[in-house]
């Protein structure tokens, strides 16, 4: 009976051993996993401080920048103007070298390949200053407005068909039309249409944007989704967007480039065409164009680009939105035709836009005229210049155009 029990008692011991060896394994790898969790951590933290350190650095060489550049400099970055797509032409030439303007739109239509158009982009880069290099636009939505249209370009449907895809696929789908633009040279394309037209029996009577289907889709949710799927495509392949038209043009009937008199007496700043562009600014939209249309519920003066209460009243602080804001543009546009081409450019800047678009070169000297002559005699105004030509280079920095 003894011996019976002595020969149970082995297990017995064997058991506990294995035990006792497992609580101790367990207790090396529970330390080994809490100091691998240490150490995680510890990594963790040293890349956000040498993120931080980076965005640190990054800021005060911005900040470098902007000191070091005369008043001339500064105005130059705050306008984007127009040469065709297909051709030189030399008063974009003088715009870029004699007024230092720091960014270019492709006007027209184009069927010059992406080599061909390289060769181009390269031309104009060439003609602007080796630390600051030229942001270079066009409008490549799709359907009737594409600028681009040659061998290696894609033919873009227009946006009802864009908005019938699932988001994931227009996302790629932009990634790569962005992909093709720049490997032409273009880095920003002046796109996504965030606009709400009313309704689908509306739409033939909204001249800028139903009528062409420019628009992804009739519901809010749809707009903002594939608006930001285009916006994510295009980053992926490195190439800036700007949601337009703020606050919206689907409201309208005329055409602010062939009409004078656009209005629109419905939208309001809670309206839901606003509040898309309200999510897109949540999502982190880069950028912000401004419509000409005049909005009698905001602003029933002056055209929206041109309206502090639009602009830096419901743009900048009402919906919080402090990236880089675009005019629609200032140059042919019919709409602002009552005004010199002086005067849209200084009222655009004091409005709290930032880029001055203007599709004709010719309009260039009279417009940083007057701006450099408002600037040195209103210190108030020549802030606004300085805070607009930061919002320019921080943009530029991030694209790797300002060194």
């Amino acid at each position: 009976m003894t011996k019976r029990l002595k020969k149970k008692a082995k297990p017995v011991v064997f058991l506990g051993l294995v035990l006792g060896c497992a609580l101790i394994l367990s207790g090396v790898l529970g330390l080994a996993g809490h100091l691998n969790e240490q150490e995680s951590s510890k990594t963790k933290k040293k890349s956000q401080l040498s993120e931080t350190k980076r965005s640190s650095t990054s800021s005060k060489n911005m900040d470098k920048n902007i000191e070091q550049m005369t008043l001339e400099q500064k105005v130059g970055q705050l306008f984007m103007t127009g040469m065709p797509a297909n051709n030189y032409n030399q008063a974009t030439f003088d715009a870029i070298e004699k007024y230092q303007v720091g960014s270019i739109i492709l006007t027209g239509r184009s069927n010059l390949s992406v080599p061909e158009m390289k060769d181009i982009t390269d031309k104009l880069q060439g003609l602007a200053p080796a630390n600051r290099k030229l942001l270079i636009s066009c409008d490549q939505e799709g359907g009737n407005v594409q600028v681009l249209q040659g061998q290696g370009f894609s033919q873009i449907p227009d946006g009802l068909t864009q908005g019938s895809w699932t988001a994931d696929k227009l996302q790629k789908e932009s990634q790569t039309w962005g992909s093709e633009l720049y490997a032409a040279g273009v880095n920003f394309d002046l796109a996504p249409v965030a606009d709400h037209v009313l309704s689908a029996n509306f739409a033939p009577q909204n001249a800028p944007i139903g009528y062409w289907s420019r628009q992804y889709a009739y519901d809010k949710a749809s707009i903002i989704s594939h608006a930001q799927a285009f916006t994510e495509g295009m980053k992926a392949a490195k190439v800036l967007t700007t949601a337009k038209h703020f606050p919206g043009l689907g409201a309208v009937t005329g055409n602010t480039d062939i009409s004078a008199g656009v209005r629109d007496d419905q939208t309001n700043s809670n309206s839901e065409s606003v509040q898309i562009f309200k999510d897109l600014i949540s999502s982190g939209t880069p950028s912000i164009m401004t419509a000409t249309a005049i909005y009698d519920k905001i602003d029933p003066n002056l055209p929206g680009a041109f309206s502090s209460k639009m602009v830096d009243g419901l743009l900048r602080k009402q919906l919080s939105f402090d990236g880089l804001v675009i005019t629609d543009d200032l140059s042919n546009a019919v709409q602002v035709q009552s005004w010199t081409p002086g005067q849209r450019a200084v009222l655009a800047l004091s409005a709290g836009n930032d880029l001055v678009l203007a599709n004709e070169p010719t309009q260039i000297p009279e417009m940083i005229s007057e701006v450099l002559q408002k600037a040195k005699a209103d210190p108030d105004f020549a802030k606004k210049i300085s805070q607009s030509a930061t919002r320019v280079i921080k943009v530029k920095e991030e694209m790797k155009l300002v060194e």
